[in-house]
């Protein structure tokens, strides 16, 4: 387990929201070593969706290695049919983060503009 002073770095993927409200998240999925049918808990904090395993959760993981979102948690994160997710697992905490696309957009928009503030790329 990484000290207080490492940062965890965790593993990305990015999928997009299918009309049921499911995303594929098989490659992450298979990293945190979970499996269909396992039971998860789901909680939202600064709208992102953290997911963990939980013997009294959801069977949230779909024989095909995808993630049901519960409808409730989406409306809670401003997240909708077709939006594109950012995924983040961290092995470490045995934890699944949804990020939605735009607050990931929003996170990037200071680096990006100090980047190009030199006219780099021109």
């Amino acid at each position: 387990m990484p000290s207080a002073a490492e940062p965890v770095v965790p593993t990305l993927d990015i999928a997009r929201l299918d009309r049921s409200g499911r995303v594929s998240a098989r490659s992450l999925l298979d990293q945190l070593g979970w499996r269909p049918g396992d039971r998860l808990r789901v909680d939202v904090i600064d709208g992102a969706i953290l997911i963990w395993p939980a013997s009294d959760g959801w069977p949230l993981v779909g024989a095909r290695g995808d993630l049901a979102l519960p409808v409730a948690v989406r409306q809670m994160c401003a997240i909708y049919t077709w939006d594109l997710v950012v995924l983040a697992a961290e092995r470490v905490h045995d934890l699944l983060i949804v990020h939605p696309a735009a607050t990931v957009a929003r996170l990037l928009a200071g680096l990006h503009t100090r980047l190009t503030a030199g006219g780099h790329g021109r």
